[in-house]
């Protein structure tokens, strides 16, 4: 008995069930969904929906949530929470995260290739004579077998997870070579891909046991250069620096530190899947920490959350004629998701007038614009939810998302300075790294509490330091020693081996900064 599939442009395929495994991953395996951002297993993308031809299995709450009661009806299934089994299902044309490449400069020949490998998305240079000249960004392949770091590793826990994990990387890496090779008409003759310690481990095909389970450790540092294939030159790997604090925070303090002038003390913060941390109280004495913040900040495991491509809502405005929504272009594609900026905007403008609390509960509001906004507050599907539009809105759930990066990354600010025995005043700088750091207002993040109180005049949005360093170990040989050296004077500040890391997370659950 296999799993027919009815694709929605007329092909049929028949798939082999894989017990144990769901019937989202089964399909993903199979290629069928390349490049669509799925939160593998959450129940919350929808993205996965099937439709059962015959024999739908009986829907869970999280269905009835996403998919409403006709579609239901009508067989629809989110294929992440029924398991791989034979059946006979339809798919509807895949919502894929485009790949987005901008050229920077004329040129042609060889050239080296600077990657930063995230959980969620993969940024890449190419640079021909030590110029950049083209970049892009796109999905990371591997997201159908896991959404954050730690689902990843158990995706990893056994040969064969790590075998079809590392071709999905190595595959994608090369096919990247071969476009930039083909534009450019010449050959890669150089490659640094920056990462934290599980997508390096992964990209390596390395037993991640170290990081698996507690106690935790590295069994491998970086900091030297490995063969991924035959078609590619070694990959000079960056040191990784602790546990959870990866070749991504060597690359990017090289550009913050190596490649600039800071001002010290400073906070380099990158905002991504895993969130690393690292304060610079000196060129030569640093502490650094990490700590799970899942995908929602790009989009992914949110009711309405897209990463950002055509048509997504990246941003608001309020204004006296109610509320402005901002897109990623001015294109009409699919505008029927938010980008995790999007819905930081957002609650950064209901918190601030007072439509949510400060413990992420609707309110009523404090003026006539904010009651206007709360008259937006309706509940849908049993639980209260903000109507941006007709096909968006901001329920309690994603309220409570969005709670938990906020306490994860607070929890890791407050830690940190404890540690180094200074308070936020102290600090000169902070540095807003990854994704969001390019985009993302610091204002924003001091309404909800990421950041300290009067911090947003002195946050840097810095963009990818990641990729920029990971440049510079192509271009400049000192970079790297510099980066090799990183590991001296770090001192790693464990947040999750603390016995109140629990009551401290819970007391950060707030839309306010917690020392």
């Amino acid at each position: 008995m296999s799993i027919l599939i009815h694709t929605f442009d007329g092909e049929r395929f028949a798939l082999e069930p894989h017990p144990g495994d769901t019937l989202a991953r089964t399909i993903f395996l199979s290629r069928l969904w390349h490049g669509v951002p799925l939160c593998s297993g959450l129940g919350k993308c929808g993205l996965c929906r099937v439709r059962f031809l015959a024999n739908a299995p009986e829907p869970g709450r999280e269905e009835l949530k996403k998919l409403g009661r006709d579609k239901l009806d009508q067989g629809w299934r989110l294929a992440c929470l029924h398991p791989s089994e034979p059946c006979e299902i339809e798919l509807p044309e895949p919502v894929r995260s485009p790949r987005a490449v901008r050229a920077l400069k004329q040129a042609n020949g060889d050239f080296a290739l600077a990657v930063d490998l995230g959980t969620t998305s993969i940024h890449w240079t190419a640079l021909v004579d030590g110029e950049p000249v083209a970049t892009g960004r796109e999905l990371n392949p591997q997201m159908g077998m896991g959404s954050e770091v730690m689902s990843r590793l158990a995706a990893a826990a056994d040969a064969e997870g790590r075998f079809v994990l590392r071709a999905l990387i190595t595959d994608h890496i090369t096919e990247l070579a071969t476009l930039a090779a083909r534009n450019l008409g010449g050959q890669c003759v150089g490659l640094a891909i920056s990462g934290n310690p599980a997508m390096t481990y992964i990209l390596l095909g390395k037993k991640p046991d170290g990081l698996a389970t507690a106690p935790y450790g590295l069994s491998y540092s970086g900091g030297d250069e490995k063969r991924l294939g035959a078609e590619l030159p070694p990959a000079y790997i960056p040191p990784l620096l602790a546990p959870f604090v990866g070749a991504d925070l060597s690359a990017g303090l090289t550009a913050v530190e190596y490649g600039g002038s800071p001002q010290y003390p400073f906070l380099l913060a990158d905002l991504g899947t895993n969130g690393e941390f690292i304060l610079a109280l000196s060129p030569e004495k640093r502490l650094c920490a990490s700590v799970p913040m899942g995908p929602a900040l790009e989009g992914v495991g949110l009711s309405f959350g897209r990463t950002a491509g055509p048509g997504a809502v990246t941003g608001f405005r309020l204004t006296p004629k109610g509320l402005e929504t901002r897109y990623f272009d001015d294109s009409n594609a699919g505008r029927s998701g938010m980008t995790g900026t999007g819905y930081l905007s957002l609650a950064a403008i209901l918190r601030t007038h007072g439509v949510l609390d400060e413990s992420g509960r609707f309110a009523p509001g404090a003026t006539p614009l904010a009651a206007r906004l709360a008259e937006r507050v309706a509940t849908v599907d049993g639980e209260p939810a903000f109507t941006v539009n007709d096909a968006i809105r901001f329920p309690a759930s994603d309220v409570e998302e969005i709670l938990k990066v906020k306490a994860a990354f607070n929890l890791a600010v407050s830690a940190l300075l404890e540690a180094a025995g200074i308070g936020p005043g102290s600090l000169k700088e902070i540095y807003l790294a990854g994704a969001l750091g390019e985009h993302v207002p610091p204002s924003d993040l001091e309404i909800l509490g990421f950041i300290p109180p009067g911090c947003a005049a002195r946050t840097v949005k810095a963009g990818n330091t990641s990729l920029r360093g990971t440049e510079l170990f192509l271009t400049d040989p000192a970079a790297r020693t510099f980066a090799e050296a990183l590991p001296e004077g770090l001192t790693r500040v464990d947040l999750t081996g603390d016995a109140d890391f629990g009551d401290q997370f819970i007391k950060r659950m707030r839309f306010r900064y917690v020392d």
